[in-house]
């Protein structure tokens, strides 16, 4: 069992690195490619299904001591440092999440212009490019703490 959660872990942020990469690319696309928003609404969706897998799967392995006794992610300075990028993460995500959802609902009635949507594309893109910087330090915590550092 700790194994497939570790790989499913992984395997989650693989999926998810590679959905919010997409996800920004597209969204700056928006205006000058007509596929580019249905491209960015799919990655959104792996994004949220990569979420979902990451989150679940590392809730549990820290819980239930897959790995690790729990009081070691508790007393590690570094888990707390991982975990607070993991908030900034997921609370950079309300903006996008809540703009794609909008965007969506909108498409049978009235969706802005493609040149419309470009400007604010562009800058939901800049959040995705914050959120794959913080993926890649939680990544060298992870890699961190895998190897005793932050342990009390």
């Amino acid at each position: 069992m700790r194994i497939a959660l570790a790989v499913l872990h992984l395997v989650a942020l693989g999926i998810g690195f590679g959905a919010i990469y997409s996800r920004g690319r597209q969204l700056n696309k928006l205006g000058t490619d007509p596929e580019a928003l249905r491209r960015a609404f799919t990655a959104d969706a792996w994004w949220g299904i990569a979420a979902i897998l990451w989150i679940g799967t590392g809730l549990w392995r820290a819980l239930a001591g897959t790995e690790k006794l729990p009081s070691y992610y508790w007393n590690n300075h570094i888990f707390y440092a991982k975990m607070g990028m993991l908030a900034v993460v997921l609370l950079l995500e309300i903006w996008p999440m809540v703009t794609l959802i909008r965007w969506r609902v909108a498409i049978g009635r009235a969706l802005p212009t493609p040149a419309e949507l470009a400007p604010i594309g562009r800058r939901l893109a800049r959040v995705c490019d914050v959120q794959l910087l913080l993926i890649v330090c939680i990544v060298i915590a992870a890699t961190m703490m895998a190897r005793g550092y932050g342990a009390q």
